[in-house]
């Protein structure tokens, strides 16, 4: 949610002539395929329908061979396998994705999720000396590993094969692994970098299957792959929308018993699941068990097969999502109270012996959001500060926190979000350093929040055909959102609070004899001074499925009093 008072209104430019003459589509899907850099007739072709064409061989990573050979020769010895997975939704979705493409080959393989608060992020060598211990002579790493340098120098000492499966950004010095798997590694010729943890995962147990000729059976996990994928917020463009695509089908078509038993306790409609499903149902879910205890239980619902198990998952996961976003009120509310909200700095930091570790990086989201600008929030101890970064397109957080790195033990993430661990005496001069860079960084850029907007229209032109038209974009996600329409001159004839804490707002909208409903999420204090006509409404559009009939429904993002904005 944005201080929307304060938000911009950005409308994007209309396509050249020339691409309007070029692209065989009605106009609304050029200009919008033009919005999202389509340009040539071929990619717009490849992007309204991401097929196989997009499903890249797998054997262009590098590495991939010597991967495959190594967990075949453990196939055939019988030897102890470890896939060893991260605590959120795209780490357990790809941890699912190994151990189960490896036991159905009948591998032994089992699956390890660190503890986000005992053991935190990433290889620790504790855990791997104890997978030794256990019998284990090879581990996979997925969703991370990718700067493990010393833990894995530890496992090759002790006789432990590493293979790494990660997509996060590798150091200037690479792992001394067995095989390194990650589109991100320099002078790989695979063609997409932007594969969640869980995408590089499936590129794994496809290349063995097709080694093996039973590549089609690997399909079968694209259920997983689009639930990680989506949660990870990666780009939804090229390969990721073919993966994300053809999961969603599988998802609708046959959910997993942990699946259905999760729709059961939420507003999750089997059959209709789509990529906000996941976003706002699936994810925040599956993320809740490691935010506040063990992720295990997550990942023990994606596998289940047994109804019994599954119900109980369920239940103890929809309960600890609840815990979740209670705790998250809180610690905004808290942290809103200790900001300056007319003139907060570049740079916002809130620090809280209290506040949940697990739930950090969602305060610092919600703050980013808030008030446009980057964000940390930290969990303090006697012994040890806990980051977690999240940030504007203006400002890349993982760049700012390099320049930091001998104040480290440990430190990781994206451009937009990312985290850190570091000894509690060197806190006061990280945050005096990253201040003043952030300072200096965004000196002269406009921090205010943004809305890209499509296409300005009249409201009168818009009916549930046009609603179908849109839906050869999807799936929609990260770099290709729902299309945003802009309505002028529109009157308001009623509207009322929604929720249990009154926060969400509906309204009836009449527009050249027509009658609308139009419904805003978390938003009724910050629009309902707005709500005096006409009005110019931003929105994504709908469809509202009652008693039968198809109507449009505007999803409200900001409003403001007609011509005021642009």
């Amino acid at each position: 949610m944005k201080i929307l008072a304060n938000c911009l209104w950005k409308l994007k430019p209309a396509p050249p002539e020339e691409t309007s003459q070029n692209f065989p589509y009605p106009p609304l899907i050029t200009s919008l395929l033009y919005n999202r850099g389509i340009k040539t007739p071929e990619e717009a072709d490849m992007f309204l329908s991401p097929d196989r064409r997009l499903d890249h061989d797998p054997f262009l990573f590098p590495d991939m061979e010597k991967a495959v050979s190594r967990i075949y020769k453990a196939l055939l010895t019988g030897e102890k396998m470890v896939v060893y997975g991260d605590f959120d939704a795209d780490g357990l979705t790809a941890t699912a994705v190994l151990t189960t493409g490896i036991a159905r080959l009948g591998g032994n393989v089992a699956p390890y999720i660190p503890h986000r608060i005992t053991e935190g992020y990433g290889l620790k060598i504790s855990a791997l000396e104890k997978h030794k211990a256990e019998g284990a002579s090879l581990i996979i790493s997925t969703d991370c590993g990718i700067t493990a340098i010393p833990e894995i120098k530890r496992a090759n000492k002790i006789g432990l094969d590493v293979i790494v499966t990660d997509h996060h950004t590798p150091l200037d010095e690479l792992p001394p692994a067995h095989a390194i798997i990650n589109p991100k590694v320099p002078g790989s010729a695979y063609p997409f970098k932007e594969l969640a943890g869980v995408g590089v995962a499936y590129k794994v147990i496809q290349a063995l299957y097709r080694n093996l000729g039973r590549e089609s059976e690997a399909r079968d996990l694209l259920d997983l792959v689009a639930i990680g994928t989506v949660a990870d917020i990666v780009p939804i463009l090229d390969e990721n929308r073919y993966l994300v695509k053809e999961g969603v089908k599988r998802l609708n078509a046959e959910p997993r018993p942990g699946i259905v038993e999760m729709a059961q306790l939420s507003r999750l409609r089997l059959g209709e699941i789509e990529p906000e499903s996941i976003s706002w149902i699936m994810a925040p879910r599956l993320n809740a068990a490691g935010r506040l205890e063990h992720a295990m239980a997550g990942y023990k619902l994606l596998t289940s097969t047994a109804i019994s198990d599954s119900q109980e998952l369920a239940l103890w996961l929809e309960n600890k999502n609840t815990e979740r976003q209670q705790l998250t009120v809180r610690f905004v509310e808290k942290a809103r109270a200790r900001l300056d909200s007319q003139s907060p700095p570049s740079l916002l930091v809130y620090s809280d012996a209290e506040c949940p570790q697990g739930i950090s990086g969602l305060v610092a989201g919600r703050l980013s959001d808030e008030y446009y600008r980057p964000s940390i929030v930290i969990k303090t101890n006697a012994d040890f500060a806990t980051g977690s970064c999240r940030s504007i397109p203006d400002f890349n957080i993982i760049q700012a926190l390099s320049r930091f790195a001998p104040l480290f033990s440990h430190f990781g993430g994206h451009a937009q979000a990312a985290g850190f661990t570091l000894p509690t005496e060197h806190l006061d001069t990280f945050i005096k350093g990253i201040s003043a860079y952030a300072e200096e960084s965004l000196s002269g850029v406009e921090l205010k929040p943004f809305i890209d907007i499509d296409i300005d229209t009249d409201l009168s032109q818009l009916c549930p055909a046009t609603l179908r038209e849109l839906e050869r974009l999807a799936p929609f996600g990260e770099a290709n959102p729902k299309p945003v329409f802009l309505s002028r001159g529109l009157n308001i004839t009623d509207y009322r609070s929604m929720g249990s804490n009154n926060e969400h707002l509906k309204l009836r909208i009449k527009h050249k004899g027509r009658f609308w409903d139009g419904i805003a999420f978390r938003q009724f204090k910050e629009l309902n001074g707005f709500l005096q006509s006409p009005v110019d409404i931003v929105y994504n559009l709908e469809l509202d499925k009652w008693c039968g009939t198809d109507t449009l429904r505007l999803k409200i993002i900001d409003m403001a009093p007609a011509g005021t904005k642009i």
